[in-house]
């Protein structure tokens, strides 16, 4: 077996190869590009004939290196930086670090600890494409909430009968073209009833005329402010953030309209979409971060494991404490409480296990945990089986006790 470790980084690579017996048989730098790579795979080429001798630790899971190494065949692993470096604390206590070190200390990691890690996944080419259009959507959300937090921000300062009128949902149905034409407290007040109605129309908004009504008595209620050069530079600095969100908005919308075809292609799609709670943007994600390797989780609890929502124990002595997971995929554990909580009003069963985990005493979001665990192990059976979900299967009817 030949051992690889590989530092990545923008410019170029650090390489280091060992041997079974941790003798290094060669160090380079290469560039990031198709030549470095060509110089990669003949200094491999020297010490190994056979792809599936040569084991590469990187610590990055996508991007065009890691698909030219999945190309070459070799088996990889992609390590937690995380791990990586409590690796390196446990043979370095000086606190050295260096590109080349840590490219001997990745090949050591995986030529003496592999068996601890997970190989990188083979997902096929259209699940990772689903990945890469379900975590753009998903940034642009979060890029939304940040935009809409600023926005918020500049209003309070200078500005809080728009907060007033809009209330905390300032991307609702035409807040945001509204803020546009009232910018500051004076354009506010000038603002017509018919303005504000036909505007919130337009954004297909509901119960329009006392909705306008609330937001022009919002708008021309007498409020602390600030001099007006102040508030017409803030009026600026409303207008320019409004344009932002309006372009996020819309992408995300493209985005969601790009994800249905793309997700219909896949295989498993529909058993995904057969799940309750699971629509084309949740089923989208939860496909992506699984992934559809069909020997990436040998069982239910290793694919509970992988999205974070399984319990941890922490016992020593007398003491026993059963927690969350704190390590999970950020991106899955998330879509996983919000598969939980769609699931409630589409599957009765949901809403009864859901139900019987409140009544013990659980609290709403691990009450959701807990169900977001039942239905990964019920999702991992319909992939197994290649079966679509079936509410009398998953969620058995309870058993009445005999009659005395």
């Amino acid at each position: 077996m030949l051992f690889v470790g590989i530092d990545w980084s923008e410019k170029w690579h650090d390489v280091c190869l060992l041997d079974e017996n941790n003798k290094v048989l060669g160090r380079r730098r290469i560039e990031g590009s198709p030549a470095g790579f060509t110089r990669l795979q003949t200094l491999i080429a020297e010490h190994a004939e056979d792809p599936g001798q040569v084991v590469v630790c990187i610590e990055k899971a996508q991007g065009p290196l890691v698909h030219a190494l999945r190309a070459a065949e070799y088996v990889i692993y992609a390590v937690n930086p995380l791990s990586a470096s409590r690796y390196r604390e446990r043979h370095t206590l000086s606190g050295g670090k260096s590109d080349a070190a840590d490219a001997l200390m990745l090949a050591d990691l995986v030529r003496t600890d592999r068996d601890r890690q997970r190989p990188l996944a083979e997902n096929s080419d259209l699940a990772e494409a689903i990945k890469v259009l379900a975590r753009s959507h998903k940034r642009l959300i979060w890029t939304r909430q940040q935009l809409s937090n600023q926005l918020r921000s500049a209003l309070l300062e200078f500005y809080p009968g728009a907060l007033e009128a809009f209330g905390d949902d300032l991307c609702g149905p035409g807040a945001l073209s509204l803020l546009k034409q009232a910018s500051t407290p004076e354009r506010g007040r000038g603002l017509s009833r018919s303005k504000i109605s036909s505007t919130l129309r337009r954004a297909g908004g509901r119960n329009v005329e006392p909705r306008a009504a609330s937001i022009q008595q919002a708008l021309r209620a007498p409020r602390l402010g600030q001099s007006e050069p102040v508030a017409q530079a803030y009026g600026v600095t409303v207008v320019s953030l409004v344009g932002v969100l309006e372009g996020v908005i819309a992408n995300i919308k493209q985005l969601e309209k790009e994800m249905g075809p793309w997700l219909q292609r896949h295989p498993d799609a529909e058993i995904y979409l057969s799940l309750p709670g699971l629509g084309t943007v949740l089923g989208a994600r939860a496909l992506a971060e699984f992934g559809d390797d069909p020997n990436r989780f040998h069982d239910g609890r290793a694919r509970k494991n992988y999205a974070g929502t399984s319990p941890i124990t922490r016992a020593s002595g007398i003491r026993k404490v059963v927690k969350a997971r704190f390590i999970h995929n950020h991106w899955l554990v998330d879509t996983c409480q919000l598969w939980a909580f769609a699931a409630l009003s589409g599957s009765p069963g949901a809403r009864r296990y859901y139900d019987a985990q409140r009544a013990q005493g659980k609290r709403h979001q691990e009450a959701l945990r807990i169900l977001a665990n039942r239905l990964i192990g019920i999702l991992h059976g319909c992939l197994r089986h290649h079966q679509l979900y079936d509410e009398n299967i998953a969620w058995p009817p309870p058993v009445k006790a005999a009659a005395a």
